[in-house]
């Protein structure tokens, strides 16, 4: 046996366990951190981010035991929890989303993300492509980009006239207020980055080939038109920003501390209690002295490429 493998033998199993979920984050991280040559002077301008990486995981990990707790909570009290999560294009919605999904049970915590409507969507009610995804009682929906698109995105590249922008607005507070009263905890975040923060994470994408699938031509044209998403998100802030469903804005130039930031807010905006649950024993194994494990063929097994590294 190796060294690394007598050490790993002496640690607690919770130890290791731990460990993975350290790991997991840690990948993301990485990703995150890979800086293309043709970015180097960029980076070195760039504002480092304000949390030390230790405290980051370990907040990280904190928050998302919280967010197991209150799924469990939504489910036992038969909650229904709509998030939705607009903001600049590569202003870090996704990764706080995926942030907040990565612990949590996703057969009642789930990321609506739709694509662009139909021909024949574009016919029905503008809401309607919207209202089959809403949760029932015990879920949460995390809308990656909503029904904002109309006064964003649709507005700025004239997808929709002003004449729909206009009937958007008078209808949107209405909608929303209808959602909160038949039960629906409705919390509405935009995430803002500067022009430059924008830039250079737009370029990221740009001489990295592993996230040039992030950017589309829609991407670019936000970066001409970036003044028009200006005025178009103080409009929208203007006349939809309600009492029943206001809108918090996250500050996305630091992603560490973004995450955290809406997490935790998250969690404040929806009280919640730890469940009581049964304590769980494992029951033992059934041991059959007869039954012999039958001896499957080679070919059935993923070849082992990295076991002996």
């Amino acid at each position: 046996m190796t060294d690394d493998a007598d050490r790993m033998e002496d640690r607690p199993w919770l130890h290791l366990e731990l460990e993975d979920d350290f790991d997991e984050e840690l990948e993301q991280e990485i990703d995150d951190s890979r800086i293309p040559e043709a970015l180097r002077v960029l980076e070195q301008r760039r504002k480092k981010s304000s949390l030390e990486r230790g405290f980051y995981f370990r907040e990280l990990l904190r928050l998302q035991a919280e967010l197991v707790k209150l799924q469990d909570w939504v489910t036992h009290k038969g909650l229904k929890v709509v998030v939705l999560f607009e903001g600049r294009d590569s202003a870090g919605k996704g990764g706080v989303i995926k942030r907040i999904t990565q612990r949590v049970n996703p057969r009642s915590c789930r990321v609506i993300a739709l694509p662009a409507p139909s021909d024949r969507e574009k016919t029905q009610w503008y809401f309607q492509r919207y209202v089959p995804h809403l949760p029932a009682a015990g879920e949460i929906v995390l809308f990656d980009r909503s029904w904002y698109n109309r006064a964003g995105v649709e507005r700025v590249m004239n997808f929709a006239d002003e004449d729909q922008v206009e009937e958007f607005f008078r209808d949107v507070p209405e909608f929303e207020r209808m959602l909160v009263r038949s039960g629906i905890i409705l919390v509405k975040y935009w995430f803002s980055i500067t022009d430059e923060e924008q830039q250079y994470r737009f370029l990221m994408r740009i001489h990295d080939p592993i996230k040039q699938w992030k950017l589309s031509p829609m991407d670019l044209q936000s970066r001409v038109r970036w003044e028009q998403y200006t005025k178009a998100k103080e409009a929208m802030f203007e006349r939809t920003n309600i009492p029943e469903a206001p809108w918090y804005i996250v500050e996305g130039n630091d992603k560490k501390l973004a995450r955290l930031n809406c997490i935790a807010h998250l969690l404040s905006k929806i009280p919640y209690e730890e469940v009581p649950h049964e304590p769980v024993d494992l029951p033992e194994r059934v041991f059959n002295p007869d039954y012999e494990r039958a001896t499957l063929p080679e070919e059935l097994y993923v070849p082992d490429v990295y076991g002996s590294k």
